[in-house]
């Protein structure tokens, strides 16, 4: 602790943030003077978790929840050299409080680790980047205006958005978090930034902290950042795809890779270059892929973002299905072609990282522990396939709206396994709430389309 304080104090640290998560993902924190870090480090400090979004203990006569940070995810804001973040955990009457997503992670992971397990974790945000025109009206921070249904990779946008990549990529350099390349993507205004996997902890810790960054770089160019899944009905979602991986606890071997001596009984049938176990962890996905997309595409707007075109002039991109592939980009999962992981697609910008990992690893243990088999790879465009051959084939849709994941999520006991049956059921009643404020408004769009039409 007093090496931490020192280092800090060195750095010219001033404040600091231990922050813990809503049910949303979303950063909360008071603001402590460096001169009481050993009364933070120790716990005292006390939230009133009520007053948080989704995270139980509602009511005024429910005691506090006290943070414990945790030293090794100590950050110094790189715009702002005089607080530090850390990212905390939750204890309630001195336990690891039941309700805290972090804490909800590290079960989970401990769990893999009885087993032998480390999970990793690399994460591919998508987010838009918007700012304000004289009328108000929110539009891309570029000078030209990309007209063609698909804007990815456009090295003009690109370009016209320095203002805005250029700080974001080397407070990324100066984190150390392997930044390996960032792009305009396929939306207009949305971009992409690619860095390194780590344990699961430690990038669900950072994934936090980028939103939060993210934020405050597009606020000094007058901007606003979005992680709204699908923002625009003409555009593309935002994704923040999980590229998933489990290693040996102790050599830190990848486990997913091919085994020496030839491949295994089903890698070797299906004809992947992945180790038997990841077909395993692949078919626990499948599984329970209903329940785990209720958390990793967690709101009402999501599932207008999960749909292979609606309003967009070609295929979205967007996985619909419950299906793996080779290097199928149309499949929820994939195995990509140039790392040894397994990718689910159907993860979205507004996930609460903590959760879906927990939910996502808690289903590949299961894939694993019960050898589940994930059947054949699919490797065409399933975007062409219609519903009659995929209903023929026992390819299933992911869920259409959050209503039909959380029924999911209600049925399939994998929730209280990862979430344990205390948080399964704030989790649960939060969501369902969440899908009524959604659905029951009528808006004046529909009063135009339908009010004399009938």
């Amino acid at each position: 602790m007093s090496a931490v304080k020192e280092r800090l104090l060195e750095a010219g640290v001033k404040t600091c943030l231990a922050t813990f998560v809503d049910i949303y993902g979303i950063p909360k924190a008071k603001l402590t003077p460096i001169g009481s870090f050993e009364h933070l480090c120790d716990g005292s400090e006390l939230y009133t978790v009520g007053a948080v979004e989704g995270l139980g203990l509602a009511g005024p006569q429910e005691d506090e929840c006290a943070t414990v940070p945790d030293l090794d995810s100590a950050i110094v804001l790189p715009w702002d050299k005089t607080r530090a973040w850390f990212s905390s955990d939750l204890f309630y009457h001195g336990e690891p409080y039941a309700g805290d997503p972090r804490g909800i992670l590290r079960r989970v992971l401990a769990r893999a680790k009885e087993l032998g397990f480390t999970f990793n974790l690399g994460i591919e945000p998508e987010f838009y980047v918007l700012k304000p025109d004289a009328e108000g009206k929110l539009g891309p921070i570029t000078k030209t205006r990309f007209q063609g249904p698909n804007a990815c990779y456009d090295l003009a946008l690109a370009s016209e958005s320095s203002e805005f990549l250029d700080p974001l990529a080397s407070h990324l350099g100066e984190l150390g978090w392997g930044l390996y390349s960032y792009d305009q993507e396929c939306g207009r205004g949305q971009y992409e930034f690619d860095f390194g996997y780590t344990n699961a902890l430690s990038m669900a810790d950072r994934f936090v902290f980028l939103r939060f960054m993210v934020k405050k770089v597009a606020e000094r160019i007058g901007a606003v950042a979005s992680f709204m899944p699908k923002p625009f009905a003409d555009d593309f979602r935002s994704g923040a795809h999980f590229n998933m991986s489990l290693a040996d606890s102790k050599s830190g071997q990848n486990l997913f890779a091919p085994v020496s001596g030839g491949p295994g009984k089903l890698a070797g049938r299906y004809g992947v270059p992945c180790s038997d176990l990841a077909l395993h962890f692949v078919a626990g996905l499948k599984a329970h892929a209903a329940a785990i997309t209720a958390v990793t595409c967690p709101t009402y707007n999501s599932y207008q973002g999960l749909i292979a075109q609606g309003d967009l002039a070609d295929f979205s991109w967007a996985p619909v299905l419950v299906a793996w592939g080779k290097n199928n980009r149309s499949a929820m999962l994939r195995l990509p072609g140039n790392r040894y992981c397994v990718e689910n697609r159907a993860v979205d910008m507004a996930n609460n990282p903590y959760l879906a990992a927990a939910i996502s690893l808690a289903a590949g243990l299961d894939g694993i522990e019960r050898e589940l088999d994930p059947g054949e790879p699919l490797n065409d465009d399933l975007y062409r396939r219609g519903r009659k051959e995929l209903r023929a084939a026992g390819i299933e849709l992911l869920p259409r709206t959050l209503l039909h994941a959380l029924e999911a999520f209600e049925v399939d006991d994998i929730g209280s396994r990862a979430f344990g049956g205390f948080y399964r059921d704030i989790y649960l009643n939060h969501k369902l709430r969440e899908w009524e404020r959604g659905f029951y408004p009528v808006h004046e769009e529909q009063r135009r389309a339908q009010l004399t039409f009938i």
